[in-house]
């Protein structure tokens, strides 16, 4: 029969996936030179539907270990909701703006953009490893 702790560790391995696919997939896009708008278009849709997916994954995963009994498991989903969340709300809108800069041929604003890519995928990062750590402490 399909429990609650089943369906913690459905939704955990739905946001481990997720969480990883997004980090392998955004991690080939650092090489683009993102001197064309296109790019910074690309990466920031890449990562918005990154943060759809995985608030939606990480709030299923929230839900379960909490239906689950299991309530530090459900504490640290509930973290990768909110850092989703504001996340989210801080990063993709500076990628936004410094997407426009790049289409005005701005230098600087072409390193910012590639710097917070690079801060989005050192958070996704450290979340794949928090969600590997947490799949050995599930008691089904």
């Amino acid at each position: 029969m399909f429990s609650a702790p089943h369906a913690a560790l459905l939704f955990t391995v739905l946001l481990l996936a997720t969480t990883a696919y997004f980090f392998m997939g955004g991690l080939p896009l650092l090489i683009l030179k993102h001197d064309v708008p296109l790019d910074a278009r690309f990466v920031r849709s890449f990562f918005r539907l990154y943060y759809r997916l995985a608030f939606v994954t990480a709030t299923g995963t929230t839900v379960s270990h909490a239906l689950a009994g299991q309530r530090l498991l459900a504490a640290g989903a509930a973290g990768i909701v909110l850092a989703t969340f504001v996340v989210r709300g801080l990063l993709v809108p500076a990628m936004q703006f410094y997407g426009d800069g790049i289409q005005r041929s701005n230098l600087e604003a072409l390193r910012r953009f590639r710097r917070t890519h690079t801060t989005v995928l050192l958070i996704i990062l450290t979340e794949v490893v928090l969600i590997i750590a947490s799949l050995s402490q599930l008691k089904l």
